[in-house]
């Protein structure tokens, strides 16, 4: 889990940055001509929003490669969301170890590990699933940021009233971005077991930095952000509905305590027979 704040935090912070060398002028053109492998990545992506622009509007090719981007990796993010959910699931298991375990010498970290690990294998948890959508995601997020500040056709493209290449002045498509981003990760803890301070802390700052990211940012890359995000509300409520999850949660424990009724007015009945 901390693993996964530390990528989130990092992917964040890398897109400041190019959102800072951008706006300090210090990026060269890319062009068909461009030679090494990250300048012809990042035309290759221009090329491809350009494509299903159709010669209309390349605010339509960003929504629509956002949604070709976001299909393909689908099997990738519906595996860290199940990931996370058995994550979830183990959690007061987690916590009666950490207690059976609360010693910081070397031989009850290295118990308290082991024991960690054979629980996770038990349950079929694997914490490196839910960190690839977060290393895969990124570099499609820089290359886009890249295409639209340095490749000239697509920092001249317009979506509705937005310069895509410039930032949006109205703050629409930031407010948007935050929004779904804020919806997205909400989802996401709302089936949680026990909530973590940590993660909740994230649920809030994450839509704020993206807020202001977006705010300083090209147009299209907030464009990219919202429709991503909003993908992925739409993917967690049809495929991983937290609603569900918590409903069939409560009907588990409750079945378990009528379980338990059952049992003991069964063996009080045997009590009366016998007497």
């Amino acid at each position: 889990m901390k693993k996964k704040l530390q990528l989130t935090s990092l992917m964040v912070l890398a897109l400041f940055v190019m959102s800072a060398c951008t706006a300090s002028g210090t990026t060269s053109e890319i062009t068909a001509e461009s030679t090494g492998f990250w300048s012809k990545f990042v035309y290759f992506f221009a090329e491809i929003i350009r494509f299903l622009s159709f010669d209309t509007s390349i605010g339509l090719g960003i929504i629509l490669f956002t949604l070709l981007i976001r299909t393909i990796l689908l099997p990738v993010f519906q595996i860290q969301m199940v990931a996370s959910r058995k994550m979830q699931e183990v959690q007061p298991l987690v916590k009666e170890l950490r207690e059976r375990y609360p010693g910081r010498d070397m031989e009850s970290r290295t118990k308290l590990d082991q024991e960690m690990r054979q629980l996770f294998k038990q349950h079929g948890v694997k914490q490196s699933a839910s960190l690839w959508p977060i290393l895969i995601q990124m570099p499609v997020l820089l290359a886009l940021f890249q295409a639209l500040s340095r490749v000239e056709f697509l920092k001249t493209g317009h979506f509705l009233w937005i310069n895509l290449g410039g930032v949006d002045t109205t703050f629409v498509l930031p407010i948007l971005a935050a929004i779904f981003t804020f919806l997205s990760t909400w989802l996401s803890n709302k089936a949680m077991v026990e909530k973590n301070g940590a993660m909740t802390g994230m649920m809030y700052a994450m839509p704020v930095m993206i807020f202001f990211f977006a705010m300083y940012s090209p147009s299209g890359v907030a464009l990219y952000w919202a429709v991503s995000n909003a993908y992925q509300v739409l993917q967690t409520y049809l495929l991983n509905n937290p609603f569900k999850i918590i409903a069939e949660r409560e009907a588990g424990v409750q079945a378990k305590k009528d379980l338990e009724i059952k049992k003991r007015k069964a063996l009080k009945k045997a009590q009366k027979k016998k007497k």
